[in-house]
């Protein structure tokens, strides 16, 4: 019977990470992935690295700390990441006041700069200059979420890692089940995102983790050029997140949808030409809820195209996965609770500049080295995670 030191569930970009971490400490690592093709939140996700968003100590430390570990990713993995920065524009519905957008932002450690309708289409064309009233602008990390989650992968598999694709069905004491057979091993570390809940759940545990339903249309590579990463300046999901994990006791009624849904129209093109337009995003109790694929994409749609005309009739496929988050704003990291086995690593809503530097400071915390921040992202802080 093979038993590991750490099993690993789930590969989208946290468990890469983690498991990469994990095995550079000479662990005997098991890495486990329901689907050989992702459907995850990282397969979908726009790519950008907010490293300019930090808004208190924690956040801003990790954001300098993320931006810096991207930088030298695609060298340390042996693979490209796709790594650049490039110009973000947050644009300004004609509905609201420029100087409120400007006022909105002066919390982040680097508030963007506001530009005038004029500026804005001469830094990006493709916008409709009668559907805003201004834009304001920021340079942005941006990767390739998918190649950096295979790049952590690949590394993981050279250190002498072991990755099975099989759906997990029970998290047991020092034990894995899944549809196939059980893994044992000292540690388990859930990394599962927006599944994570349900997971856990399916484990006997309760969770302070939630998730929404988003939606994107992903295009082939086209010949249209977008300059920069658009996003609305008043974006929604934040607060929907928030509004939605309010009252913790409805999210253990399958299937209820919490609030409205919004539609955050924005549009990032990558280096091989394809886009990703989006999105819509849901919070519907139940992870595996069936989304009217046609209404959301009509929406999209007609959203995108009135800020960016052009892109409105691309060719593209519809596509939906879940995206984890906490009540907080804050990723749960650490032990869970009376499971001196079983380690939570999620709640990720904007992922992708932290998830490294937090996957080396969480195996560096595993290994005995203190950590205030992975102390204050503990489980621990909610009393409903029992």
């Amino acid at each position: 019977m093979k038993t590991y030191d750490w099993i690993v569930v789930g590969a989208g970009i946290t468990g890469a990470a983690l498991a990469y971490e994990l095995v550079k400490k000479s662990c005997k690592v098991l890495l486990l992935e329901q689907y050989a093709t992702p459907h995850n939140a990282t397969r979908y996700s726009y790519g950008g690295l907010a490293f300019w968003s930090g808004t208190t100590p924690l956040t801003r430390q990790l954001c300098d700390e993320g931006i810096a570990r991207h930088r030298i990713l695609s060298e340390e993995l042996d693979a490209d990441t796709e790594f650049r920065e490039l110009d973000l524009l947050l644009t300004i519905s004609v509905d609201t006041d420029p100087a409120s957008a400007v006022e909105s932002y002066t919390r982040f450690v680097i508030p963007p700069k506001l530009l005038s309708v004029k500026e804005a289409c001469e830094l990006e064309p493709l916008l409709n200059q009668e559907a805003i009233a201004g834009a304001l602008t920021i340079k942005h990390g941006h990767i390739h979420p998918e190649k950096t989650a295979q790049a952590y992968i690949n590394a993981f598999l050279r250190a002498g890692g072991e990755m099975e694709i099989t759906q997990v069905v029970q998290i047991l004491q020092r034990a894995v089940t899944t549809v196939q057979e059980t893994y044992y091993g000292a540690n388990t570390v859930v990394c599962a995102g927006g599944l994570s809940r349900q997971l856990l759940q399916l484990s006997g545990i309760s969770t302070s983790l939630y998730f929404t339903h988003a939606e994107m249309i992903e295009t082939p590579p086209v010949d249209v050029h977008l300059r920069t990463l658009v996003m609305p300046a008043n974006l929604k999901r934040f607060q929907l997140e928030a509004d939605s994990a309010k009252n913790d006791e409805l999210w253990n009624q399958s299937g209820l949808e919490l609030v409205p849904p919004i539609l955050d129209a924005g549009a990032v093109q990558f280096r091989d030409g394809s886009f990703r337009l989006g999105q819509v995003s849901r919070a519907i109790t139940d992870p595996h809820a069936n989304i009217d694929s046609k209404q959301s994409e009509a929406e999209l749609r007609a959203s995108i195209g009135k800020i960016l005309p052009k892109l409105n009739d691309l060719p593209g496929t519809w596509h939906h996965c879940v995206v984890s988050f906490s009540s907080d704003a804050l990723p749960l990291i650490g032990v869970v609770p009376e499971r001196e086995s079983l380690h939570v690593f999620s709640g990720f809503s904007n992922p992708l500049v932290i998830v490294p530097p937090l996957a080396q400071r969480f195996v560096n915390w595993l290994f005995g080295m203190e950590d205030e921040i992975i102390t204050k992202l503990s489980p621990v802080r909610f009393q409903n995670f029992l």
